[in-house]
């Protein structure tokens, strides 16, 4: 089944939540809280327990949630050779798929089927990964995601040595002949987000930094797209 996605790169701070941290038995009211706090889109952490330790949920959750909320959704694949379920996540609601690097032994092909689905394509590098695997796949890419944790689990601490890894990563982006996005992914929040706006990311993916914020998660979405916009300038 192929669709159309409405999704597009663009040059300005996304806030994006994670909903690992989520109360699973309300996560279509949990979505639309999100959506009504300002986010700019939301993120499935889908995790296989094979590629990494844990578990979480499929395409059929996903789905059971798309009616809830109407801002775009991404599907972080946490899969090993993800290609089997990539038309399901697209049917689910996804309109950016998410897939690593490390997970795909033809990675090439596996982007390609992505954006046959209608879908934009993104690929995810762990902290150890170089930007070498990104060289001949940037004609298919929307997004680069560099990870500031290792995959697996929501809370951890933000590995600072990435920045260098974002800037380097921002320099190859920008000798494509159309933007392409670089996300963040670990340990974002009000004390971490701005230095990796200023080493060149332009969307921030925050689990704990927004569910565990004080002022709520409205607040703490403003909170981050201010200090992210402020590094950046």
């Amino acid at each position: 089944m192929t669709q159309t996605s409405t999704f597009e790169p663009t040059n300005e701070v996304q806030i994006v939540p994670s909903v690992l941290p989520a109360d699973f038995a309300k996560l279509g009211e949990e979505c639309a809280a999100l959506e009504a706090a300002g986010v700019d889109r939301i993120q499935f952490d889908v995790m296989d327990g094979r590629f990494v330790p844990n578990l979480t949920f499929g395409a059929d959750t996903i789905a059971a949630v798309r009616e809830h909320s109407s801002v775009i959704f991404e599907a972080h694949l946490m899969v090993h050779e993800p290609d089997w379920m990539l038309e399901s996540i697209v049917e689910a609601g996804c309109e950016l798929v998410i897939v690593h690097a490390e997970a795909c032994t033809h990675l090439h092909r596996t982007l390609g089927k992505i954006k046959e689905l209608g879908a934009a394509a993104s690929v995810a590098l762990n902290p150890h990964t170089p930007i070498d695997f990104l060289q001949n796949v940037t004609d298919l890419l929307d997004m680069v995601l560099i990870m500031t944790v290792n995959p697996g689990f929501g809370g951890q601490a933000y590995i600072s040595t990435m920045e260098p890894k974002i800037a380097a990563t921002r320099k190859l982006l920008d000798t494509a002949d159309r933007w392409i996005d670089i996300e963040v992914d670990g340990g974002i929040s009000n004390k971490t987000i701005a230095g990796a706006s200023k080493a060149g990311a332009n969307v921030f993916i925050s689990g704990s930094g927004i569910y565990g914020h004080p002022g709520g998660s409205s607040e703490a979405v403003t909170e981050l797209r201010q200090l992210a916009t402020e590094a950046r300038n």
